[in-house]
């Protein structure tokens, strides 16, 4: 589509790669009620409501992921990749990326090093490394960075809603054509979804388009989802309509979530995703018990729906 740059003032306020990692939150963070929802959180509770609170309002640690900090490292190489001119921009340069922006993340996280615990030989570390750079040079099949010019990388985007509700979170790469269409554009270290499951994967892209509309009064021309681990494109050309139903949906699930967090009702969902929670020993699911809810509750009102659910969303 000949996309270039298209700068409109907005700077990034910092990445999301340590919430993809899996970044611990810090001592003595008292526990808030939410007051916002990101496409990541609003995926949470869909996915189970206890999980929702156990990140959210527990705030509990988890550990670190080897895939998720990959995920990070690969991120980083592909935003800060643009900042060198076009003709630099090569494969071989940004697999030479890749060990350095690990240190980067390292230095910030220490944490993570936990990862290789025992890798006296870096034998782990070195596969680990290998297979970041074998994604990032995936990437260079399935785009053509010497002819993207990107508007914005890792943007920060927030609005509120007519209705109150806070929308926020970070897109990887936004494109404006010369005639001023936008292409939202995300990473993906994973592999493409089944067809079947293509609307799951889709969400993340519609929630930041309703934010890019309700911000600058247009409706993104395309979402483009890129599937670094199995090599594939997903797109979508998005419509009002498509918009506004993310809107309701929004809209019902803040209220599902405003409910519990007043009873204090989070239910867990169980699903095959379960083997992979952190958070099992407090789960009432593997016979665990949540932490003393730390915000004040209501009971329930009687004969009332059932809180942490979604009902019709």
């Amino acid at each position: 589509m000949g996309w270039s740059t298209e700068q409109d003032g907005a700077a990034a306020q910092g990445g999301h790669g340590a919430e993809a990692a899996g970044a611990a939150p810090g001592e003595g963070v008292r526990a808030r009620p939410p007051v916002a929802l990101s496409p990541s959180r609003a995926s949470d509770f869909m996915q189970c409501p206890l999980l929702y609170r156990f990140r959210v309002i527990d705030k509990l640690p988890e550990k670190p992921s080897a895939a998720a900090t990959r995920g990070t490292v690969v991120h980083a190489v592909l935003e800060r990749l643009f900042d060198a001119p076009a003709a630099e921009r090569t494969a071989a340069g940004a697999r030479a990326m890749v060990p350095g922006e690990w240190a980067k993340l390292l230095a910030k996280r220490p944490e993570l090093a936990e990862l290789f615990a025992g890798d006296a030989d870096g034998e782990r570390l070195a596969t680990w490394l290998a297979e970041a750079e074998a994604l990032v040079e995936r990437w260079f099949s399935l785009e053509d960075p010497t002819r993207l010019e990107p508007a914005d990388r890792e943007l920060y985007v927030e609005t509120v809603l007519e209705s109150g509700l806070q929308l926020r979170g970070f897109i990887d790469r936004v494109d404006v054509a010369p005639t001023g269409e936008v292409r939202i554009v995300d990473y993906k270290t994973g592999k493409a979804p089944r067809p079947q499951f293509a609307e799951g994967a889709l969400f993340q892209m519609k929630f930041y388009a309703l934010v890019m509309w309700r911000l600058r009064g247009v409706v993104p021309r395309r979402l483009q989802l890129v599937y670094l681990g199995s090599g594939d494109v997903l797109t979508y050309d998005p419509g009002e309509a498509d918009l506004r139903a993310v809107e309701r949906k929004l809209l019902a699930l803040w209220e599902a979530i405003r409910l519990a967090t007043e009873t204090g009702d989070w239910r867990p969902r169980p699903t095959k995703l379960c083997g992979w929670c952190d958070h099992q020993a407090h789960c009432p699911e593997f016979g665990g018990t949540p932490p003393v809810y730390p915000l004040e509750a209501r009971p329930a009102d009687a004969g009332g729906a059932p809180q942490g659910r979604m009902g019709a969303i």
